[in-house]
């Protein structure tokens, strides 16, 4: 209903897959966004049953693939980085992963409505997991993985210029968070991608981790930042051209522009999008 009433959405997610699919049809683009609502819709109904799923519950309604890439950065004793993005109902991964046993630490931002952030929080919080305020991260982070634990990063969204180092996403640069590198450079964290998804044949959500991502390391901190994130949202992109009717096409990726560009999202509205 959200997406159906407000035409920004409607223009943002269509101008985005023009950028990122050029070559697809219009019909091809309003098929991939009816399975984005979808899905969305899919997590809205799944976070209100948080509260009832438990550890047998979850193996009816999530698998999970390629979990020994996960239990072998974990075993390297100096945490892990879980590098994931909103695909399909981005919600449930974390909180499944908890019932599976490895419940982690992921990056919130506090809602405005007291209230309401407090009553979703619980909801996350319910399978074991912790949150950690994005705006005061940085020592809980360290803390967290040199004890050997996990920390979720939700790493696909625009990023504002002081936090930010600008690589391709689809072809196009994007201004992405440098804070994952930056951190696994510093603490030899594994970066383990790990992306939910529906599986149409098997009818379930699948968690799928895989292998760690390997860390250019050149002694130039800023050289490797830049490469280390390319290599993080080359991942990202892998997964959303796998399945692009799950990934969030309605946010803005693009917003943030190298100095001294035009802003690509003035045109939709002339473009007539």
């Amino acid at each position: 209903m959200a997406y159906a009433v407000r035409a920004r959405l409607r223009r943002a997610a269509m101008f985005n897959l023009r950028l990122a699919f050029p070559d697809w049809t219009d019909a091809q683009r309003r098929r991939a966004i009816r399975g984005m609502v979808r899905q969305i819709g899919w997590m809205a109904g799944e976070f209100s049953q948080f509260p009832k799923y438990t550890r047998e519950r979850i193996e009816e309604i999530v698998v999970v693939d390629g979990f020994d890439h996960f239990d072998a950065a974990r075993r390297r004793g100096k945490g892990v980085l879980f590098l994931t993005g909103h695909m399909s109902a981005w919600e449930l991964a974390p909180f499944a992963q908890a019932l599976y046993g490895y419940p982690l630490h992921f990056l919130v931002r506090p809602i405005a409505n007291g209230r309401v952030d407090a009553l979703i929080n619980s909801y996350r919080c319910r399978s074991g997991n912790q949150p950690i305020e994005k705006n005061r991260s940085a020592r809980a982070i360290l803390r967290i993985l040199a004890d050997g634990g996990t920390v979720g990063v939700l790493a696909d969204h625009n990023t504002d210029l002081e936090e930010s180092v600008f690589v391709d996403f689809f072809g196009v640069s994007a201004s992405t968070t440098s804070g994952l590198a930056r951190i696994a450079l510093r603490t030899g964290a594994a970066v383990v991608p790990g992306f939910l998804f529906w599986d149409e044949v098997r009818q379930k959500y699948c968690l799928q981790f895989q292998p760690a991502v390997e860390l250019l390391r050149t002694g130039n901190e800023e050289a490797d930042v830049v490469e280390n994130t390319a290599r993080f949202t080359r991942v990202i992109e892998d997964f959303v051209r796998a399945h692009p009717d799950q990934w969030l096409w309605v946010h803005r990726r693009w917003k943030t522009r190298p100095p001294g560009q035009k802003p690509l999202y003035s045109l939709e509205r002339k473009r007539g999008l």
